[in-house]
Formats: structure tokens, sequence, C-alpha cells
């Protein structure tokens, strides 16, 4: 009798991390699209004349919409009531639109067109947003970069719709089993969209030795083309989930605004959400910025023109490296015999020392920031696997702002100091770079897996989309603060590899230090009230 009790997709550990695998390489085509201009800012202010306040604001307009207008509460109602296949597809429909939008804004046949007259003269004003000090525009704001901003906002709606689909989409396929492992390896994954960015972007702005930074942008409209095709995928292996489950995409019951009622008088819901806004406004914000931090805090001497180290190959050569890093450290969370566990591990250590060498060779800032995910690669499967068997998962929060605190604040302080030593203030700056990203990696492995734990099923897509949409102001305010003190604080500087970044840095290490003291009443309102935060997710 137990034989004929049919087994589904989701029994199947290959079905359901091969889901897995689709929903995360769409996330990390979006990743990289995200944060596509951030290795080539400088570049963006010799070819567009954008200062880092216009910088700043364009960068803060993509989730502009879902603060604003709310896009991201109707995101979550969208996934409540029409389930997770229908809106992984339509998400990346949206962010494919918003970034064509943002590829022409950006092109070489934007300028000087009529368009670009238009948006020079309009759009310098807009009434109460102005007045509120919130607009996404502002009078003197280069036309290119408000185009921009326009269609980053529409790819900023899909990417966070697309974010909250994937976490309502893991936990559909993985409750109850290992989902902090799956919540983390997702993470690992879509992350390296970051490195492959700050790899490629500034590759193809200056391929062939002509600089065009639209070439950048078309790259990663290329690659959410595919992130579209891996959500149609994925819509088909969850239609298949449901016919055999027998469960129905849409809810039985409608969604109804007093739902919200159980998620917003929740305590520990409210901690966990302004946990999350507070780590991602110190980290995303912070990427987008990172390439320039560097090139104003060490002394980069291009090698010659001639060299290998001066090749595009060598870019080619330096991105298998990065994946195998990713790859061997990633593995060896799953090999169950010591040997091969060590093996892969060294495998992993030697081609990450490989990687920083070159990054060394080549003098590249956007290379030495691409090592950002990589520990986070090898830790974060391991620290999802113990939030699911251990718990731990409060704890690891706290831990977690000690070292975004003690990372910005070396920048900060430490990392100008040794500006003149060629080696000293690299390998500086790659110590602290991969240690930021394992601190970020403790954020999907134990926060995210905590909201089941705090409301309803029926209101997960709803709660997911609240945090999301908390954390989106945070990532709406700080990329344009960040331009705003740069500009405040370099009055006169004119060229954007001289920046001094100390100001910045102390605000985002600031955020750290208020995350620390919410994570101590976290675990404190967790001890009182039994939220389960530092449970196992498995139950034995």
């Amino acid at each position: 009798m137990t034989q004929a009790i049919q087994k589904t997709l989701r029994d199947s550990a290959a079905m359901r991390w091969t889901a897995l695998l689709l929903l995360a390489l769409a996330m990390f085509c979006s990743y990289i699209f995200m944060d596509i201009l951030s290795p080539i800012k400088d570049l963006m202010q010799e070819t567009r004349g954008w200062d880092s306040t216009a910088f700043g604001t364009m960068q803060g307009s993509e989730v502009f919409l879902n603060v604003f207008v709310f896009f991201l509460i109707f995101a979550g109602i969208i996934l409540d009531k029409m389930g997770v296949r229908f809106t992984a597809v339509l998400s990346a429909a949206v962010m494919l639109v918003g970034a064509l939008i943002k590829w022409y804004a950006i092109s070489e046949a934007f300028m000087g067109s009529g368009l670009e007259t238009w948006f020079t003269n309009n759009l310098n004003y807009i009434p109460v947003f102005d007045e509120l000090g919130v607009s996404p525009f502002y009078a003197g704001m280069p036309a290119s970069a408000k185009f921009a901003a326009c269609g980053f906002m529409i790819f900023g709606c899909g990417c966070e719709m697309a974010g909250i689909t994937v976490s309502r989409g893991i936990v559909k396929w993985f409750k109850g089993r290992e989902m902090a492992l799956a919540m983390g390896s997702e993470m690992a994954l879509a992350r390296l969209g970051v490195a492959t960015c700050m790899i490629f972007s500034p590759f193809f702005a200056k391929l062939g030795g002509e600089v065009s930074v639209s070439r950048s942008v078309a790259f990663g409209v290329v690659l959410l083309c595919i992130a579209l095709i891996m959500c149609i995928v994925y819509f088909f292996m969850d239609k298949k989930l449901d016919s055999q489950t027998g469960e129905a995409e849409e809810k039985d019951d409608p969604f109804k605004i007093s739902d919200l009622g159980q998620i917003l008088t929740s305590s520990g819901f409210w901690l966990v959400a302004l946990l999350c806004v507070l780590y991602y406004s110190a980290i995303f914000p912070f990427q987008k910025y990172a390439v320039n931090m560097l090139q104003c805090n060490l002394t980069l001497v291009e090698p010659s023109s001639d060299s290998f180290w001066a090749s595009s190959s060598v870019t080619i050569v330096q991105y298998i490296i990065m994946l195998l890093v990713a790859a061997a450290g990633f593995a060896s969370n799953f090999q169950k015999a010591k040997s091969r566990q060590y093996a892969m591990l060294g495998v992993s250590i030697i081609a990450l020392v490989t990687y920083c060498y070159m990054g060394y060779m080549r003098q590249s800032a956007e290379s030495i920031f691409a090592v950002f995910p990589l520990l986070a690669v090898l830790i974060t499967p391991i620290l999802g696997s113990y939030v699911d068997h251990k718990g731990k998962a409060a704890s690891m929060l706290v831990l977690g702002s000690l070292l975004l605190i003690a990372c910005h604040l070396t920048f900060a302080f430490i990392l100008p100091l040794f500006k003149d030593s060629a080696v000293g203030g690299i390998v500086i700056a790659y110590a602290t770079i991969l240690v930021l990203g394992s601190s970020f990696s403790l954020v999907p492995a134990s926060l995210w897996p905590s909201v089941p734990k705090l409301v309803d099923a029926k209101v997960i897509g709803s709660a997911y989309a609240l945090i999301f949409w908390i954390q989106n102001i945070g990532l709406w305010l700080f990329p344009l603060l960040i331009g705003k003190v740069l500009d405040a604080t370099n009055p006169d500087v004119t060229d954007p590899t001289q920046f001094d970044y100390t100001a910045p840095l102390v605000m985002l290490a600031s955020l750290g230090v208020a995350a620390l003291i919410l994570g101590f009443i976290l675990k404190a309102v967790d001890k009182k009230k039994g939220l389960g935060l530092e449970a196992p997710n498995i139950k034995a």
C-alpha cells in the first residue's frame, strides 16, 4: 500500500533542486543588471556627465515605485492571489521591459534625439514629491540619467517582485525540508551575479579599445532574456507539481486587507523587517559605489597595453577561475566523504588565491571587488544547513552586524592608510571584501527562513512583500544619500578617482550598529515569546 502512494516532484530531491536552480539563475541575471553601471561609475561621469548626485539618484530610482507607489504591496497581493508561477513570469517580463528602456537611455542613439530634448526640458519639478524631498529627478539632472531612472524604476518593480516570488517558491518546494539551505544556496548563486557584473561590465564597456557604456547595459539585457526563459520553464514545473498534489495555485479565499493585521501586530515581524532594511541598506547601496571607493583608496597602475594582464582574454580566464572557486567551494558542502570534501575545499582555496593574484596583476578595482560573493558562496550553504539542523538564526544576525561594522570602518579608516602600499592596500581590500560578503551571507541563511515562523502560511507572500517594501526604503534612500554626501564632502574634486569616502562609509557603519542593537532585542523577544527563531527548521 505504501508503494501505491505517488511521489510528487517535490519529493524528488533532484526535481526540487532543479526548480530552485531555475529561480536562482533568474535572480543571478537580475543581480547582474541591478549593478551593471556600478563598476563603470567613472565612465558614466566621463561620457555622460553624471556626477555622484546624478549617479546616486538614478541608482536609487530602482525602488522608487516600490516605495512611494506601494508597488511591492500590490506585488505581494498578486503573488498571494495568482501564485508563484504566474508572478515569476510576470516579474521577469517587467524586468526586461525596464532594462530595454534603460539601455536606450544610455545608448548613443538617445544622445541628440528629440526624447533627450524632452527629458532635458521636463521632469525638473515633480509636485508633492519635490516638496517632500523624495523626487526621483531634479533640475539639472542629465536627460540620459532621467530616462535611465524611468527604466530602472520599471526594472525595480519586476526585480523586487521576483525576489518575493522566489522566496515564496522556495517555501512551497522546501517547507519541512532543507529550506534554509535552499534559501542560502539560492542567494549564493544569485550573488555570483555581482561578481559577474563587476568583471564583465567594464570588459564590455572597453571592448575593442573604444569606450561604450551602452554595451555593458546590452549585456545585461541579453541575460534578462535568459531569465525570462528560466521563469517560463519553472512555470511548467510548478504547474506539474500542483497537478500532482491537487493544490490550487490561486487562493480559495479572496485576499483581505485585514489579513495584514496579523503581520503588522507581530513584534517579531517588525524586528526582522527592520534588521533586513539595515543590513541591505549597508550592502546594496555600497556595492554601487564600491569599485569607485577602491579606485579612490588604492594606488592602481594600469599594466602595459601589450601585456597579458591588459588583454581581453585575461578577463575570461579570471572569470573561469572565479567560477571554479564558487563551484568547488559550494560542492564541498555536499560531500559525505571527508577526503573529497577537503579536496574540493583545497581546490577552491587555491583557485581563490590564484584569482586574487590575477586581480592584483590586473590592477583593476572592479576585479578586486568581484571577490565579494565568493566566500559567501562557500559558507552560505554551511550556515543554511546549520540553521536547518541546529537553529540559532537570531544569533547569526548579531554576528553579521558585528562583521558589517568592522568592514565598513576598515574601508573608512584603515584602507586609506595603505594607499601608497602597492601590495598592502590590495591585501587589506581583498580580506575586508571577503569578510563583508560572508557577513551578508548570514541574512538569507538565517533571516528569510524565519519569516514563515512569524506569520500564517496564507499571507507569507504579503509578509515578504512588506519586508521588501521596508527594505526598499533604505535601498532608495542610501544610494542617493551616498551620492549627495560624496559631492558635499568633495566640493572641488573633479577627478572621479580622487573622492574621500570616509563620511559615506561611517554612515554605513552606523547602520550596522543599529542592526546590532536590534539583533539583541530580537534574541530577547524570541526567548520571551518563543517565536522559534533559535530553533532548527528541521524537526527531529
